[in-house]
Order: C-alpha cells, then structure tokens, then sequence
C-alpha cells in the first residue's frame, strides 16, 4: 500500500496525471527509487504498478470488500493528515495564522456522480472548498456544484481550528474569504469561538446609499487630479433579516475613470487593532495570493483530473494531487529557501529539478543517476540534497 500511494503521488508531482501513464512508468527505476521498492515480487513482473492495479486502489470503497475492491480510504484521517503535516511543519507556535477559504470551479466532461450545471462558470463541474495557511493546503473538500459557495465551511473550519487549538491553544486565527463566505452561520460560529474573520461583503443599494457622500467625494478628488481615488468608510451594520447582530463594515468608495467602484467588508477586528484602509489594502486584498496557490494545484498538478464516476474516487484524486502539492511545498520550503527557487510555483519547480536530463545506470547493487555538468541548476540540486537527507536525520 506504501508503494502504491508512495508511486501515484510521486508521479503527479512530477507531472504524469493519468493512470495509463503508469503502464510505462512501472519500469522506472527512478520512481522506483522514489516509491521505495527497489526489486519485483516475481521476476516475471516490472517493479511498480500498471495502471489496473492503481485503477482499482482509486475505486476501493467502504463495505463488505470483493474480489475488486479490496481497498478502502479512512476519510477522516485524511482530511486530519493535512493539519497534522501543517503543523509539523513549524517549530513552535506562530502568534496568529490566517485561514483563506475559497471555492473554485472543477469543470466536468462526462457523466461523474455528483454532476450540477453552474451558472457563474457557466459549465458542468464540482465546486471543491480548499483552505489554505499561506503556502500550507489544509483542507481540500471536493462538492457538487449546486450548493452555496460556503456550503461545508463552518464543519471544515471547526475541524481545523480544533485540531490546530489541540497543538497550540492560545494561538489567534484568523479566517479570510470573498463575499461567498459571509454569511451569518459561519460569523456566529467564529465569534463563539473566539475566531476572528474578515469577509467581502456583496454590495447592495442600502450599502451603496450608506456611503454616497463618501462616493461623491471620491468623484470629485478624481475628476480634480485625473486620477482614481478611493475613501474609505467605517461602520456598523445589520441586514434587515440574515444576521442576528450589527457589525463592523469597512467600505472602500472608489471612483476610476470608468465610473463608481464601491466595495465593502465585513469584519471581528476592532478599529484599535486595524483602521479601516489598512484593514482593506494590507489584510483582506492579500487574499487573492491563494487565488496562485489553487492555480498551482489545478494547473501544476492536475487536481481538476475528476474523471472517475464516484464522487469518493474523484475525492482521493484531489487529495492525491494535494499531497503531491504538500510533497512540493516541502521541497521548496525545506530544501529551497533562500535560492532563486524559493518562491517559484511547484510547475517552475518540476520544470527545472525534476524533469531534467540525466544518465541512468542500473546495477545488481545500485542505480547511479548522472546528472549534466552544464545543468543550469545543479546547485540548487545539490543543495536541497543535502538539506533534505539532514532533515531525514
């Protein structure tokens, strides 16, 4: 079973996202070496698995097994295994972590179970939840596309706090998210327990009314300096039905060339601790940073490949993508800092360490891999080498 995962993970890392391509990388001596198993079972048979046997770890379903479906994924321990990576990846307890909750669109192209026609994407797809701490993925949470875009959010982000609380009790957190998320429910829930939060807030013509002066001012500034000019506006709010309480609401008033721009959130964080245009420009628009990180994963390592009928075969897929996105982050966070790969995606990454040229040579007793004297960056080979077999130690 190591070996199986071990292979399918190491695989997409270094950009083979489908099944068949194991029927000839199961010759690999290299991904061998990567899937820790260096000699066949039979020697009639290649090292690695084809693509039937890795057909069916993907298919395996809870229930009495049968004579195909001998294997089946702990849910739970899975979902769980991201914070626990997360975690131990730090050596203490930081002061404060944000949280980023977004939804995105996974486009489907046949009959998968589970298929809804989304509107706003305007196609077929799954509409996978995805947390992220930074660079680090926590949650990966693959839904149907006919729901609401914080569907799921409040269970996921109670496991996730909870588990990280469990490890580092007095930590703060933060959420951060788009208007999708800002609903009463989820801000209920982080005010309860203690869980602050900064959400986009879905303009509104009582919004838009509450700050005309403030819109009104912004025209005038720009059409005297030819220039955009935002004001921002602090207050407290309530919708006339959804929420149970009045709260904090920061408005940006922003007029351009092309006319009126107004955006607003929603937020825990009192005045004293962020003024209002600090809280907008420095703290909520950072957020579209994890926009790259879910690039990263459904472009560089194939999270959106849902093409198993089940939901449950599809969600081991992106978490196999996942863990072959944590996989990369390791490298580059362990083995790459302070190199000119430090901050470049996992695609940039494979690109210039991983799928590279090299000399193979297959022993009785070792395989020698002999890379390019010329390799541009053989350095920062040689270099996360080292880091990482002293990490191991």
């Amino acid at each position: 079973m190591r070996t199986l995962v071990g292979q399918r993970i190491a695989a997409i890392a270094l950009g083979y996202e489908d099944i068949d391509d194991h029927d000839t990388l199961r010759h690999d001596p290299v991904l061998a070496l990567l899937s820790e198993r260096l000699t066949p079972k039979r020697q009639d048979c290649a090292v690695l698995a084809g693509k039937s046997t890795l057909n069916r770890l993907e298919h395996g379903r809870l229930g009495a097994p049968t004579r195909y479906h001998k294997i089946a994924y702990d849910k739970g321990a899975l979902e769980a295994l991201f914070v626990e990576l997360f975690l131990d990846a730090h050596d203490g307890p930081p002061d404060e972590i944000v949280l980023d909750l977004d939804a995105t669109d996974d486009p489907l192209h046949g009959a998968q179970e589970g298929r809804f026609f989304h509107g706003y994407y305007d196609c077929y797809c799954y509409l996978p939840l995805y947390i992220f701490c930074g660079r680090h993925l926590l949650s990966a949470k693959l839904r149907r596309s006919n729901i609401d875009a914080s569907a799921g959010a409040v269970e996921e982000v109670e496991r996730i706090v909870e588990q990280i609380r469990s490890r580092w009790p007095g930590i703060r957190i933060l959420l951060r998210a788009d208007s999708g998320f800002a609903r009463e429910e989820l801000m209920a829930r982080c005010e309860a327990n203690g869980v602050d939060y900064v959400f986009g807030l879905a303009r509104n013509k009582r919004l838009e009314k509450k700050i005309s002066d403030a819109l009104e001012e912004a025209r005038l500034t720009a059409g005297a300096s030819g220039e955009a000019t935002r004001v921002f506006r602090d207050f407290l709010w309530s919708t006339k039905d959804s929420w149970s309480r009045r709260r904090r609401v920061v408005a940006k008033a922003e007029w351009t060339m092309a006319g009126a721009n107004p955006r607003f959130i929603v937020t825990s964080l009192a005045p004293k601790c962020w003024a209002a245009q600090p809280l907008y420009e420095e703290l909520y628009c950072a957020r579209g940073d994890m926009e790259n990180r879910i690039k990263e994963c459904q472009l560089d390592l194939y999270a959106d490949r849902t093409s198993a009928h089940t939901m449950r075969a599809n969600q081991l897929r992106l978490w196999f993508a996942s863990l072959a996105y944590v996989l990369i982050c390791a490298l580059r966070r362990i083995g790459l800092a302070r190199t000119r790969l430090a901050d470049a995606t996992c695609g940039t990454i494979r690109l210039k360490l991983l799928k590279i040229g090299a000399q193979v040579r297959v022993s009785i007793r070792r395989i020698k891999v002999a890379m390019a004297s010329a390799c541009p960056y053989a350095t920062e080979f040689a270099l996360a080498h080292a880091r990482i077999c002293a990490a191991a130690r």
